[in-house]
């Protein structure tokens, strides 16, 4: 009975471990919606409506990984935004290095220009490394670092921030000042509610936070968005 009992037991460990490995997240990393159910999530490497135009390598599955720590954090950012009937909408969480390294080879192809108009209007493809917007690490593999907006909680409309994710240009600038007030009130609200729980914040994107004491400031994660 006993050996019998192993042999089945063998046989679903065969059976289910590539699954399982496949699915598994390393070490303190938890998929976001889990954790923080009442989030949103708009995956923007997923999908085709980013500045590449096509979905992202890494990017199996719209879904918004983060180290355990910053998901703490960033579960408190969300309690708060309820008293004020607002909610987080995140664009993107952990990044994996393989990623990176796409938006580097696209970055280098001056040829593919398709969703200039939309994303780098005024900026030129062959400046986009000297001027910061592509480079070859991201805060984004280390795992708690997260590109957000704030929506309406029961409309789930985004509140205007003055430009798009992910544009390249000043107006992406935090204390950029050509915007309305409506709009400049907008990001120093969220940019103020987030340092308050623990991230900073990045002064060329109003989107862009990275938990103050990350956990691993030094390790870039290059594991699948399954």
């Amino acid at each position: 009975m006993l050996k019998l009992l192993m042999k089945k037991s063998i046989l679903a460990f065969c059976l289910l471990t590539p699954l399982t490995l496949l699915m598994a997240l390393p070490s303190n990393f938890v998929e976001l919606q889990k954790a923080i159910p009442s989030i949103e999530l708009e995956i923007r490497y997923h999908s085709n409506n980013n500045f590449i135009g096509e979905p992202i390598d890494g990017y199996f599955a719209s879904k918004a990984i983060l180290s355990k720590p910053a998901t703490k954090a960033l579960n408190h950012v969300q309690t708060e935004l309820k008293t004020f009937g607002l909610s987080l909408k995140v664009f993107d969480a952990y990044r994996p290095q393989k990623a990176v390294d796409h938006f580097v080879r696209w970055g280098l192809d001056l040829q593919d220009i398709k969703m200039k108009e939309e994303y780098y209007p005024n900026t030129e493809k062959k400046n986009l490394f000297k001027e910061g917007y592509i480079a070859k690490k991201s805060g984004h593999s280390r795992g708690s670092t997260v590109d957000l907006t704030l929506v309406d909680l029961e409309t789930k409309e985004e509140l205007d921030m003055g430009s798009l994710f992910d544009f390249f240009a000043q107006e992406s600038w935090v204390k950029y000042p050509n915007i309305s007030a409506q709009q400049r009130a907008n990001r120093m609200f969220l940019h103020n509610i987030m340092l308050k729980h623990g991230f900073k914040a990045l002064k060329e994107e109003w989107w862009h936070f990275t938990l103050k004491n990350e956990p691993y400031p030094h390790t870039y994660f290059n594991f699948n968005i399954l």
